[in-house]
């Protein structure tokens, strides 16, 4: 499997990379099967967040790891900091109990990748920046990103660091998928557009993608007629996004892979470093990310997907 480098850590991340959002005690022995399988395969990274499932992701990769006896090999990461009912909390206070508590789940004194769930602009990047140093050199943080925070902050927050002589973010983690959502499926959450893009190409900055599958638009279980499901019509129903879509279908039949195939090469063949998080659940699924995985597609093929503009 193909893998980026993520400055901070020694080993190399995967390029996709495991989704736990579903995962709890109460499906244990699936939970193994899906990351046994997604390690026999080559993967080596498990997302997950202090806010999933109320803490029964993090303690079920706990588990495993501890029944396996393999935290050296896994590359951990899991994201803090998001907001509760009373609004927002990035704050140096939060970040340290969230981090704790999940360390705590886990069974590790350390994450690999650390990201902020969400962003508080009113909250200075310096501020934030230095509590999340004041981790890394205690040890229990190896690299420091962010999950849905804009280019013009994390360049802000990388200023601050470098002005400091201190350790900036490492990677972002927003949505990017081959469909464009029109507005944020869940409230303070970015994807990234064109000049986001071209900012991650300049400064060939990591770009792990959430939803880079389009929450299954690609599957051919859509058309425009069928609206059950008023997230993914809200979000990702559009002209354009169909069009995307067909598109896909065509170069799929070109490549001998699926719709959704072609959708997640389309973010893993980006002009700068990207991975994919992925929610296999089965065999055939996981089976179905690695082939998309390994597929790639040129600069023309990727514009020819998002804009229909010239040929392939």
């Amino acid at each position: 499997m193909r893998t980026i480098r993520i400055e901070g850590l020694e080993k190399p991340v995967s390029c996709l990379i495991q989704g736990s959002d579903y995962f709890s005690m109460d499906i244990y022995d699936k939970v193994c099967g899906v990351l046994d399988a997604f390690f026999k395969i080559g993967g080596n990274t498990i997302d997950t967040a202090h806010v999933y499932g109320g803490g029964n992701s993090e303690r079920t990769i706990g588990q495993w790891m501890k029944d396996r006896g393999n935290r050296a090999d896994v590359i951990l990461l899991t994201k803090g900091a998001h907001h509760d009912s009373k609004g927002p909390r990035v704050t140096p206070e939060a970040i340290a109990s969230d981090l704790n508590e999940s360390l705590e789940r886990l069974g590790t004194d350390y994450v690999d990748l650390y990201a902020l769930h969400r962003d508080d602009p009113s909250v200075p990047v310096g501020t934030i920046i230095e509590a999340l140093n004041g981790h890394i050199a205690a040890g229990r943080i190896r690299a420091i990103g962010a999950s849905n925070w804009t280019v013009q902050r994390l360049q802000e927050a990388n200023d601050y660091a470098a002005a400091h002589g201190l350790t900036g973010f490492a990677f972002s983690s927003p949505n990017l998928s081959l469909a464009k959502a029109k507005e944020p499926f869940w409230a303070g959450c970015a994807s990234a557009y064109a000049d986001d893009c071209a900012w991650h190409e300049r400064n060939r900055f990591p770009l792990l993608s959430w939803s880079s599958q389009a929450r299954g638009f690609f599957t051919g279980r859509y058309t425009p007629e069928v609206t059950d499901n008023a997230d993914l019509v809200r979000v990702f129903y559009s002209d354009d996004n169909w069009e995307r879509l067909r598109r896909a279908e065509t170069l799929g039949k070109q490549k001998g892979a699926s719709p959704i195939q072609i959708a997640l090469a389309y973010v893993l063949n980006q002009p700068f470093p990207a991975c994919a998080l992925i929610g296999a659940q089965t065999p055939e699924e996981l089976e179905s990310c690695r082939q998309g995985a390994d597929i790639r597609l040129t600069r023309e093929e990727l514009n020819w997907l998002e804009h229909g503009e010239g040929g392939i």
